[in-house]
């Protein structure tokens, strides 16, 4: 397998879908290099000039002036005075890890594809095309930070250490989520939409009032931006100045439903009416994505509040294993974004600059290969799980109703030994 390539099948597109990025004035007063606010008597003249007959469009650039990007599609670095410093002293070494960590998670994600249509997995919900989101956003965390995952959060797993085959357990039903949140900092898996971001905001509440310096990520999808939990969490975490991070995925798609039926604004502007800052970045650039990232982060620590980051980037695959997103997506938004494939640019950065050569590519695709055979030993070798260990963790010291529904449970499994006997 060829650790770079994006996907097996391209789909169609719905009518109502979009290809490009929303252009905007400005992303907060509170982020670096951005623009003030529109006036009303500046939306006055707006709406009047409106009324009158459009003058001829500039000619296109190509670049979105409210999307933080460091490196292009074309893997061509640029610069932004803002937000280089946060990059500015990463190694070849370090580099190169980012690179290895898109492709091995990328990897991982769609070995863990196969095992479904296999049969050897329940569902699925696949992370292609958004590496550079995960990675970026993951590695700027330090272990004393807390995050909140939704189910997608394959590739932040892997930087807090999570072991992959850990995360295949819930999926397989041999467990409920495979790993300790204590040891890494790293919340279990959250199937219901949008309430990780409540758990986030109470969880970074309480990190202020003790007094620690960490802060706290909450991870979420567009479509998850329209669930009263989140408006909730921007809520309170903005009237308490909780040290929390908001890391939206806009990967365009809420299931079938474009972002345009989720708002009629772009998703960062949302933070303006809470009274934080929100950065729009270019989710398929790593390093922006790290740089934005590790800024949000400092501001939290620094007490000075929660930040809203939309990381803009494209679900290249259907948005569980259970959908067909050909039935709403057409080819041609795929083609574009397959353009700005977050590792081949970052690839394409990393050899012009002499930052790897060729041995380092063909060391990770062995090391890729591997990792794809061990998920598929791991998994196959799982071992079905104790029934009965569901009433052992619903309370600390027992309960008579948990003990009565364990004995009727008893019987009900032994009813089926007494029909193989016979």
């Amino acid at each position: 397998m060829t650790v770079e390539s994006t996907a097996a099948r391209k789909p169609r597109r719905s009518a109502g879908s979009k290809t490009g990025t929303t252009r905007t004035t400005a992303q907060s007063a509170d982020a670096p290099a951005v623009d003030a606010p529109a006036t009303a008597a500046k939306r006055v003249t707006a709406k009047r000039a409106a009324t009158k007959k459009p003058a001829a469009k500039p000619a296109a650039t190509g670049a979105d002036p409210d999307l933080v990007q460091l490196l292009t599609p074309e893997g061509r670095r640029v610069k932004n005075a803002a937000y280089d410093p946060y990059v500015a002293a990463l190694t070849s070494d370090e580099l190169r890890g980012l690179y290895r960590d898109m492709v091995l998670t990328r990897r991982f994600d769609a070995e863990a594809t196969s095992l479904q249509r296999q049969g050897e997995l329940g569902l699925w919900a696949s992370l292609l095309g958004q590496e550079a989101a995960q990675i970026g956003s993951g590695r700027a965390t330090r272990p004393d930070d807390y995050v909140f995952p939704t189910y997608r959060e394959h590739g932040v797993a892997w930087c807090r250490d999570v072991d992959p085959t850990n995360l295949l357990g819930m999926f397989r039903g041999v467990n409920n989520g495979g790993w300790d949140p204590s040891i890494n900092n790293f919340h279990l898996y959250t199937i219901v939409i949008g309430s990780q971001t409540l758990h986030a905001t109470g969880y970074a509440m309480g990190v202020a009032k003790d007094g620690a310096d960490s802060a706290v990520v909450a991870y979420f999808g567009d479509g998850a931006s329209s669930q009263g939990d989140v408006a909730e969490s921007f809520t309170f975490a903005s009237v308490y100045n909780a040290p929390v991070v908001f890391f939206c995925q806009n990967n365009q798609w809420a299931i079938s439903e474009p972002t345009e039926r989720q708002t009629r604004v772009p998703l960062y502007q949302r933070a303006q009416g809470y009274g934080f800052p929100g950065v729009r970045v270019d989710g398929n650039d790593v390093l922006a994505v790290l740089a934005v990232t590790r800024w949000a982060l400092e501001r939290a620590r620094r007490g000075e509040g929660p930040t809203l980051v939309e990381a803009f980037t494209y679900r290249m695959g259907d948005h569980t294993t259970s959908d067909d997103a050909s039935r709403y997506r057409h080819d041609d938004e795929r083609v574009a974004w397959e353009a700005k494939d977050p590792i081949a640019r970052l690839r394409t950065y990393l050899e012009a600059s002499n930052h790897a050569e060729e041995g380092f590519f063909a060391e990770l695709e062995a090391e890729s290969e591997s990792l794809g055979r061990r998920v598929r030993e791991v998994v196959r070798a799982m071992p079905d799980p104790d029934p009965f260990a569901m009433f052992e963790h619903t309370y600390a010291d027992g309960h008579a109703l948990v003990d009565e529904e364990r004995a009727q449970f008893a019987a009900y499994q032994a009813s089926f030994a007494d029909v193989e006997e016979a």
